[in-house]
């Protein structure tokens, strides 16, 4: 399908979902012109909300089911990021586009793109609140925010747009020539959704499509590691390097945190203090993670002295160490975008004080091995009862730690929590799984979270 023409073309979006990309996805067909039908496994009870959303809408509804005449009726089919190309509904068909693919297609915009296995929604969010000082028209869009089709009408030509995108994601635009991003990053790469990929190798190849149709005049931020060196040298784009620490090189090119925790710029040849000291947000995750948002801003063109500012009031975002209530003397934090063990590592170490963690869920085949040494820095830790947890409790348990049986909701999860804490600590729901199976999804798990703290005994 060339080109943005869709009127009169018979449409099938594959996957209505839950979270609005779907809903967004359907808007933008029926603007466009398009005679629409949707198909969903799920019944209607359960996405009657995004079925109500559209209830303006000339929109055919097929549930609970998929049927073949609908896949061959269509002129185009739009399927959800989490239904893999090798569907046997979708497989060999050359007519499948996404919500992505029909707004890169579209979009006339700048694209500053991230992706990364952890950090990414959190840098992408600092970016916005950064860029928005001097470019009130920045948007972002992608993996856990709105569909970039929501606002692809409303974009003037030089409104930068910031994509957060996931493996899968990147993996449903390569061959298509369409994802050139000015400025490109790769928070990092960890072990996940290994369940869903033959290799980890298979998995890096998805991420590193985020640089690879750049040009000479753009940007590429990589973490600076073997992954990040590695790709610094591939880029076709110039290459930015974060660092944990300072460098050593004599022309580093890039940002690092350098005494005191402070972060700092580097053009080669000078360097500038990029990021506040204080930071709303404890630990060095949530640190590297503005480096990235800073680093792509200050790529843009902004001065590192309105980033400075700016880095200081940036609060973090729901669902990731999001601080949510002090009461007693005991601070909640829901983690519950935390879904591989390396993550729950992260958060741990990142709290200066005593931590009663919430841990476990879904297996998604990780090693739970990163885990192993931040695990003794917890005061206690509650599971949450899944299959990863039928794996993690023994092994934790054969390292010496106390743990009781895994609880079946999340209240009795948080009650056990509860009792176990004092003023001073930390209640902390980072599971290091899966939601599914308990859950719907991960943010329903953090919202179950909040509910149940929230709620007055």
């Amino acid at each position: 399908m060339g080109g943005i023409s869709l009127k009169g073309t018979r449409a099938l979006v594959m996957g209505l979902g839950f979270h609005g990309g779907g809903i967004e996805t359907v808007r933008y067909l029926v603007h466009m012109g398009a005679e629409v039908r949707c198909t969903d496994l799920n019944p209607e009870k359960s996405i009657r909300s995004s079925i109500e959303a559209l209830s303006n809408l000339d929109v055919q509804y097929i549930l609970g089911e998929h049927r073949p005449e609908d896949f061959d009726w269509a002129d185009i089919i739009v399927k959800n990021p989490a239904v893999p190309l090798s569907s046997p509904w979708i497989a060999g068909r050359s007519n499948v586009e996404t919500d992505l693919s029909l707004f890169l297609r579209h979009c006339e915009s700048p694209i500053l793109a991230l992706t990364g296995s952890k950090g990414k929604s959190t840098a992408v969010s600092a970016l916005l609140h950064f860029l928005k000082l001097r470019y009130p028209g920045t948007r972002l869009g992608g993996n856990s925010t709105v569909s970039p089709l929501a606002f692809v009408h409303l974009l003037k030509p030089s409104d930068p747009v910031i994509l957060e995108l996931s493996s899968w994601q990147l993996a449903d635009l390569r061959g298509r020539n369409l994802l050139r991003p000015v400025i490109a990053g790769i928070t990092n790469l960890m072990h996940d959704h290994q369940n869903r990929y033959e290799n980890f190798a298979d998995y890096e190849t998805d991420k590193t499509a985020v640089f690879e149709l750049q040009g000479a005049n753009d940007f590429s931020v990589f973490p600076d590691d073997e992954y990040g060196r590695k790709w610094s040298e591939t880029s076709t784009g110039k290459s930015y390097l974060v660092k944990k620490s300072e460098p050593q090189e004599k022309f580093f090119k890039g940002s690092f945190v350098g005494n005191e925790q402070i972060g700092y710029f580097s053009n080669g040849i000078e360097r500038e203090q990029l990021l506040a000291k204080e930071l709303r947000v404890p630990g060095e995750v949530f640190r590297l993670n503005l480096l990235f948002a800073g680093t792509m801003a200050r790529l843009w063109g902004l001065d590192s002295q309105e980033i400075l500012k700016a880095s200081a009031s940036f609060a973090g975002i729901p669902y990731r160490m999001e601080f949510f209530l002090e009461r007693d003397g005991i601070r909640y934090y829901d983690d519950t975008a935390s879904t591989i063990p390396n993550a729950t590592a992260a958060a741990l170490l990142a709290m200066n004080r005593p931590v009663i963690l919430i841990a476990g869920g879904t297996n998604k085949e990780l090693d739970f091995a990163p885990f192993d040494k931040p695990a003794k820095k917890a005061k206690r830790i509650i599971m949450l009862a899944g299959s990863a947890t039928d794996i993690w409790l023994p092994r934790l348990r054969a390292m010496g730690l106390e743990i009781e049986d895994a609880k079946h909701s999340m209240a009795a999860a948080v009650a056990a929590a509860q009792k176990e804490a004092g003023s001073g600590d930390a209640i902390i729901l980072s599971p290091g799984a899966a939601s599914f199976g308990m859950f719907r999804h991960e943010f329903e798990r953090g919202d179950a979270f909040k509910a149940a703290v929230l709620q007055k005994s």
